[in-house]
C-alpha cells in the first residue's frame, strides 16, 4: 500500500501512529523495554480511531470511500477468492481496463466476479480511467454475466466508481444504451447475484452492475445518483456546499439501509477498510457466503420474482393527513 497524506480528521490518529512507530524504532535500536508505553499508546490509538470513525459526518464518509489506500476490486480478488481467471474484451470494440472480471472460486465454489477498478498512481489511473468505465466496459460485464448464466454460476459484482465515463467517444459508442441494457438484463438473470459497494457507488455507472438479488455496502462506502460536489453545484451553484448536499442526499450505508435500498451494511475495522485490508476482506467474504448460500436454495422462478418485487418496492410513498 502506498504512503499518502492522511485525511484531515485522521491527523490526530496519524500523530499517535507516528509516536508508536518512533517508540518501536528506539526500542529496536537501543534495546529499550517500552512495553508499558506502547500498550498505553496503542490503547489511546484504538480509542481515538473508534471515537473518530463512529462519529463521521456524511461528507467524511465520502472521503473515506475515496481513500487512496482503500482496497480495490483486484485486492479483494486476491484476498477473498482463489483461481481467478480474468476474461477480457466486449467482443465489439476493445477491452476496458476500468472493469475487471472473470471466473474465480469462493471457498471452492465457482463464481463469476465483476468489479470496477481504480488506480493507485497516475500511470495506473490513466490505464484504469480513474475507475470510470466506457460502454465497452459495461458490455464486457454483460458478456460475463451471460457466461455466468450459461454455466449456472452465481454472480458477484464489486462496485467502486465515481460514475460512467462522460466523454464524447463514450457517448458516441452508446454509453447510455450499454448501461440501460445491463439494467434490463441483470433484472432477468437466472442465477443468484450479489452486488457490493466497496467504495464509491456513483450514479448509473454503479447501477449498471448493481441490479442484484442482494445489495450490500461496506460501512464507509457511499451510493448516490450524483456526487455531493455535483449536487451542490446544481442546487447551490457552489461545490463548496458539498457537506450540505451529502446530508440531504443520504448517501451513506446506514441511510440506504434505513431506506431499504440495500440489504446489509458490512462493518469495517476500526479506522476504516484502508486500515486493515485482511479484516475487511474477511467480513465481506462471510457476508457473501451467507447471502449466496441463501440465494442458491431458491428456484429460478422464485429468485426472479423476488428480485422483481425488491426493485418494484423501492420508491414507495404514502399520503398522510396534514395536521
Amino acid at each position: 500500500m502506498a504512503t499518502v497524506a492522511h485525511l484531515d480528521f485522521e491527523r490526530a490518529i496519524a500523530e499517535v501512529e507516528d509516536q508508536i512507530g518512533h517508540l518501536r524504532t528506539l526500542a529496536r535500536e537501543r534495546g529499550l523495554d517500552v512495553t508499558s508505553e506502547l500498550r498505553s499508546l496503542e490503547r489511546k490509538l484504538h480509542d481515538l480511531k473508534t471515537d473518530t470513525f463512529r462519529n463521521l459526518s456524511p461528507i467524511e464518509r465520502v472521503q473515506v470511500a475515496r481513500h487512496p489506500r482503500r482496497p480495490y476490486t483486484l485486492d479483494y480478488l486476491q484476498l477473498m477468492f482463489s483461481d481467478f481467471i480474468e476474461l477480457a474484451g466486449d467482443r465489439q470494440f476493445r477491452d476496458d481496463a476500468s472493469v475487471v472480471g472473470g471466473w474465480a472460486r469462493l471457498e471452492g465454489e465457482p463464481v463469476m466476479v465483476i468489479g470496477q477498478q481504480k488506480g493507485r498512481d497516475m500511470k495506473e489511473n490513466l490505464l484504469r480511467n480513474f475507475g470510470m468505465p466506457h460502454p465497452e466496459g459495461y458490455r464486457k460485464a454483460l458478456r460475463l454475466m451471460k457466461l455466468a448464466e450459461k454455466f449456472r454460476r452465481p454472480l458477484v459484482t464489486l462496485i467502486d466508481t465515481p460514475g460512467a465515463y462522460p466523454g464524447i467517444g463514450a457517448e458516441e459508442r452508446g454509453q447510455a444504451e450499454a448501461i440501460a441494457r445491463n439494467l434490463r438484463e441483470m433484472a432477468g438473470l437466472k442465477v443468484p447475484s450479489v452486488a457490493v459497494v466497496i467504495g464509491e457507488g456513483g450514479s448509473g455507472g454503479a447501477l449498471a452492475i448493481g441490479v442484484a438479488d442482494r445489495v450490500l455496502m461496506l460501512e464507509n462506502s457511499v451510493y448516490s445518483v450524483i456526487s455531493p460536489e455535483g449536487c451542490a453545484a446544481i442546487l447551490w451553484k457552489s461545490g463548496s456546499e458539498r457537506e450540505k448536499a451529502a446530508v440531504a442526499m443520504r448517501v451513506t450505508a446506514g441511510d440506504l439501509k434505513e431506506l431499504n435500498v440495500i440489504d446489509e451494511v458490512i462493518p469495517e475495522p476500526t479506522g476504516g477498510a484502508h486500515s486493515d485490508w485482511e479484516v475487511t476482506a474477511h467480513s465481506l467474504k462471510d457476508a457473501l457466503l451467507r447471502h449466496l448460500g441463501e440465494l442458491r436454495e431458491m428456484p429460478v422462478d422464485a429468485l426472479r420474482a423476488a428480485r422483481w418485487k425488491k426493485y418494484m418496492a423501492m420508491g414507495e410513498w404514502r399520503t398522510v393527513q396534514a395536521r
